[in-house]
């Protein structure tokens, strides 16, 4: 990784001893490069000495040093020599590799300088100082008088896209329902219930279940029952109506015998024949001939029913209407029950005890604002969202609440399948971009949020998430 700028260290600096004159240095540094490759760390600069002044027989030891806190490491020096002190310097033959020498020419004048220090970790963000010696005292005695030349911070651009959930409208009444079907057993044209028949016992024990599940609710208020009676093709479709209108009034009736309603709505429906049952079942199953049968089951005509049943028993000689007969028949005769209730609203501090514990009686507004009192990106705050998207799992907030959490948590896969089924909305967007940000589709993520930065409710973000975009870019290519 590198770094590229240009800084400027300007110092008086007067002589250590009295017999030194004082000497005018103001250093420019050009044109700085900071990498980190391997087990080392490479520096390179231009030092311009365009206003740098030596006298003939003395010297300026400029010694950048890398610091961080306590930690400090000089790189090798820069001598400046004067012309006689140059001449001296190579006639002394030094060969030092902590330092390099230059004569300071007359006129502009510039010295490339590298250098390459084993890389410790807390180099990776730090800072390079300048120590400029002219009295030869030694660049550890002067290192309280350190200019400070430019940063270093070599650490990776962490991407951290911020997104923008989305408030659940509040339900002013928090309608509910729980539903279910039933098959019960009838002996052959008879409506009369028989609670012991056959396997009614199970099946009345499904409806007694539901309706004791929301009247042992202490929140919940039961405020309408409905029943819907079917009954198969099999017969004439006048004697089908009446069946499957008096065996769901005699399953209503069978329901208030038990239990004490009071004055709540109750209302019965029926399907004489329930031919898009059929259709579905046949559509499911393997019979050979099950593209004839369904042509006859979907046609327009005969629109009599009875006929059209009189063309399903001819088929093929009645062999597969005979599998209807046992097979999928039985399973169009029930009664679909439904029981509608309302649950009271909760306070935040009621709806926190619930919300983990549970959290079915909670509405998605008073989800979301449990998941406030929480540090956001905590454990809690995120289970919150995935509790809520679990219970309502097709409402395209609580899938792009969940979205977002995905996405911090770095569950990629989960959060593409929530942003399927999210709201088509500014925020949506947002976070598909961040999505792209952190799989490293950054193209991707810029074109979207480009046409993000005048949206008001995620602009802010959109312009941050750019930025970090561009960030990352000029480190990456430094």
């Amino acid at each position: 990784m590198i770094q590229k700028t240009k800084y400027i260290v300007s110092l008086m600096l007067a002589g250590c001893f009295a017999s030194l004159p004082a000497q005018e240095a103001t250093v420019l540094v050009r044109d700085k490069q900071v990498r980190h490759i391997g087990n080392e760390l490479q520096v390179e600069m231009r030092f311009v000495l365009d206003s740098v002044e030596v006298t003939r027989g003395n010297s300026l030891v400029c010694t950048p040093i890398i610091e961080e806190g306590d930690s400090l490491h000089a790189l090798p020096s820069l001598i400046i020599n004067g012309r006689d002190r140059q001449i001296l310097y190579e006639r002394m033959e030094r060969e030092n590799e902590n330092e390099m020498a230059v004569r300071r020419l007359e006129g502009k004048q510039s010295v490339s300088y590298k250098a390459s220090i084993p890389y410790a970790d807390w180099m990776e963000q730090s800072k390079v100082s300048l120590i400029i010696d002219d009295c030869g005292c030694g660049w550890e005695a002067l290192s309280q008088n350190r200019s400070p030349l430019f940063d270093i911070d070599l650490a990776p651009v962490v991407l951290a896209p911020a997104m923008v959930y989305l408030t659940p409208e509040a339900e002013v009444v928090k309608a509910r329902k729980m539903e279910g079907s039933a098959f019960l057993d009838f002996p052959v044209n008879k409506t009369a219930i028989y609670p012991e028949y056959r396997k009614n016992p199970e099946e009345l024990k499904k409806i007694t279940q539901t309706i004791d599940a929301v009247r042992g609710n202490k929140f919940a208020t039961i405020t309408h029952l409905a029943i819907k009676g079917y009954a198969s093709p099999e017969g004439g479709y006048k004697n089908n109506a009446y069946l499957a209108e008096n065996r769901a009034k005699a399953l209503l009736d069978y329901v208030k015998g038990l239990y004490d309603f009071g004055d709540i709505p109750m209302d019965i429906d029926f399907e004489p024949e329930d031919w898009a049952g059929l259709e579905k079942a046949i559509e499911e199953s393997s019979l050979p001939d099950k593209a004839e049968l369904l042509a006859i089951v979907r046609a327009d005509e005969p629109a009599d029913w009875d006929a059209r049943e009189w063309k399903l028993k001819q088929l093929n000689g009645g062999a597969s209407y005979r599998i209807l007969l046992r097979d999928i028949y039985p399973g169009l005769r029930h009664s679909d029950y439904e029981v509608d209730y309302t649950i009271r609203n909760f306070t935040v501090e009621e709806a926190k005890a619930l919300v983990f514990t549970d959290p079915s009686q909670l509405s998605l507004n008073e989800m979301f604002l449990v998941a406030q009192t929480y540090e956001p990106g905590s454990k809690e705050y995120n289970e919150v969202f995935e509790t809520a998207v679990r219970l309502y799992p097709d409402d395209p907030v609580s899938n792009l609440n969940a979205a977002i959490t995905a996405i911090n948590t770095r569950q990629f896969d989960k959060a593409r399948s929530y942003l399927a089924k999210a709201k088509d909305c500014p925020e949506k967007q947002l976070a598909e971009a961040s999505l792209r940000m952190l799989t490293g589709d950054l193209d991707g993520a810029e074109t979207i949020l480009k046409g993000l930065q005048n949206q008001p409710s995620v602009c802010v973000q959109a312009k941050d998430s750019l930025e970090q975009i561009q960030k990352k870019r000029e480190k990456e290519n430094m």
